[in-house]
């Protein structure tokens, strides 16, 4: 193996994916060979990830306090760490680096009992479980948030503010102006929020878009996520109310079509808030509901507090309400741009230089 390798270790979500890829990607302008330990989950998203190879490595989380499966889990989590420990033996690699989730844990124990050097990367603004773990030990904490909440005391002599990378699709339509809809004219409405998401949104969304004025309806084009099993009654029901729509179980052109949205309407993850701001769209997020740690609210919150877009509790939303509050955002353009430059302006424009420069040094020099 290359002499100059560097392991990723990322769950397989999106929201740990694409930080990952936008270090794999950095990595390898500065030379270096990048490979990946994830798990299964990461197949959804093809051979797009930008890695020489990639592993799966075991691991699991404590999902019940029951003996047999903290046994199991715990049994799981071993055959991980055995089998991460003989992945790096033959990778070698100068440094490992960890963007949350179990499947982090293995490879960077691993790492760890190897002497080799170690960083996790933190997402959201609130510390996840298995980064807070690894925050014990690892050489380097970086943070997308500050403060992050449920950072360790012992962690913050490590830490350091970087930001939430993005990949490079994403950075390329950062140089896209922003343009709010004519008082008139068209609203593009961007709608997205993985499977628990899109389905919440299939059930309120056409529902407080009929409700709206003809005028309003007209001017109206939803760009939206829809799981196949909700599709016609979303379809039928968007060409009963008259609004033009474009509807799919998956976008893979999402940067762009962020670039061309008035307004996106999403779930807080920690990848949704680094892309808006990056591209500087205005977003009206609606948090994940019990979620660990309440993260993606928190998330939310911070895009609000910075005046980039508006946080929405799930609970709070009816029909009626979420129609009230499009109507006065969309028949608002200068709230729109005003939010859309605040977005901008809170972008992390330079977190993957930053994340590759520590990588780098904790790396060493080339011999």
């Amino acid at each position: 193996m290359s002499s100059r390798t560097i392991l990723l270790a990322a769950g397989g979500t999106g929201g740990h994916l694409f930080p990952a890829a936008a270090l794999a990607q950095e990595l390898g302008r500065r030379g270096f060979a990048v490979e990946l330990a994830t798990d299964e989950r990461a197949e959804q998203f093809g051979s797009d990830f930008p890695a020489r190879a990639v592993y799966r490595v075991p691991s699991a989380t404590f999902t019940s306090r029951s003996p047999m499966a903290v046994a199991k889990t715990i049994g799981r989590l071993g055959s991980g760490f055995l089998r991460a420990r003989r992945l790096l033996e033959m990778v070698q690699p100068l440094v490992v680096i960890g963007f949350g989730g179990y499947p982090t844990l293995p490879p960077i124990m691993a790492a760890r009992s190897l002497g080799i050097p170690t960083m996790i990367h933190e997402q959201n603004a609130v510390m996840g479980r298995a980064n807070r773990l690894l925050s014990r030990f690892a050489d380097a904490v970086a943070l997308s948030f500050q403060p992050t909440k449920r950072l360790r005391r012992s962690a913050e002599k490590r830490a350091q503010l970087t930001g939430n990378p993005v990949r490079d699709v994403v950075a390329s339509y950062r140089n896209v102006a922003y343009t709010p809809p004519e008082p008139a004219g068209r609203c593009l409405l961007l709608v997205f929020g993985g499977s628990q998401g899109a389905h919440f949104f299939a059930e309120v969304l056409p529902k407080a878009l009929e409700s709206m004025s003809s005028p309003f309806r007209w001017r109206l084009t939803v760009v939206q996520q829809v799981r196949p099993e909700d599709m016609a009654e979303v379809r039928a029901a968007y060409k009963e109310a008259n609004i033009a729509a474009h509807l799919a179980p998956f976008f893979r052109d999402l940067p762009e079509r962020i670039a061309n949205a008035h307004l996106v309407i999403a779930r807080a993850g920690a990848s949704t808030v680094a892309e808006l701001t990056a591209i500087g769209r205005p977003g009206l997020l609606v948090p994940l509901p019990h979620a660990l740690d309440n993260d993606q609210l928190e998330n939310a919150i911070r895009l609000q507090d910075g005046g980039g877009g508006w946080c929405m509790r799930q609970s709070d939303i009816t029909p009626e309400r979420l129609s009230e509050e499009l109507a006065r955002l969309l028949g608002d353009p200068e709230l729109l741009a005003k939010a859309a430059a605040k977005s901008k302006a809170m972008a992390s424009i330079d977190a993957v230089k930053k994340l590759a420069d520590i990588a780098e040094e904790l790396a060493g020099p080339e011999e």
